[in-house]
């Protein structure tokens, strides 16, 4: 069944809600971000990840992204400039959670305190999201499968594409935003929960950085 030129309609969903679950350097980051400065700043950094996706699902329904395939220097330019930029932002994030740990300042300050790496949360998400080139090209291969060839008006089935996607996300994210909130009370409770769970963030944005440096084209 065929539907605005799109195939398989319901399968492209599915695959969808599957891949916007998977942990990655975007849905981490909105978490943190909603967990140490609120919901408002949760948001900002959302619509920062909705700018950069659509960026980058743009250029791959205009095919600009497929020159990454075709020209490796670019893409090996875009996939060490993402990998140096996610292991820096997890290695501030690790250096600002052991060091509020150490310090014998006030926890009340240490929490209020708004981490570097956390500032600018619409800029560093939309940076995050399209210093990936691994992510336009799998945009690339997962939208053009479910686009009917000859189909006369194909920028409406991207637009559908591109559509269903930040729905997902959007829910996502506001789950993740709201459940930050939550985790920032039991932050400022307990120190060492917090350092712990930063710390582990910090790791988690070093290993997208390497997986992302060792990524290939294929």
């Amino acid at each position: 069944m065929t539907m605005l030129g799109i195939t398989d309609f319901w399968t492209y969903v599915l695959g969808v809600v599957a891949i916007i679950l998977l942990p990655g350097p975007n849905s981490i980051f909105v978490l943190s971000v909603g967990a140490r400065r609120g919901v408002r700043a949760g948001y900002q950094a959302a619509f920062g990840v909705f700018l950069g996706d659509a960026v980058l699902m743009i250029l791959s329904a205009t095919g600009v992204s497929s020159l990454l395939g075709t020209y490796p220097p670019l893409f090996l330019v875009l996939k060490y400039a993402g990998a140096g930029y996610l292991a820096w932002v997890g290695v501030n994030i690790i250096r600002g959670a052991w060091g509020k740990w150490r310090s014998r300042g006030e926890l009340a300050a240490a929490v209020e305190e708004t981490p570097a790496e956390l500032q600018r949360p619409f800029r560093r998400a939309a940076v995050i999201s399209l210093l990936n080139p691994k992510a336009i090209l799998f945009f690339v291969s997962f939208f053009i499968q479910f686009v009917q060839p000859g189909y006369p008006h194909p920028a409406l089935s991207f637009l559908v594409l591109g559509a269903v996607v930040q729905f997902f996300s959007a829910l996502y994210l506001t789950a993740l935003i709201f459940g930050g909130r939550f985790l920032a009370g039991q932050f400022q409770r307990r120190r060492r929960l917090a350092a712990g769970a930063a710390t582990g963030v910090g790791a988690l944005f070093v290993g997208f950085g390497i997986k992302l440096a060792t990524a290939s084209v294929s």
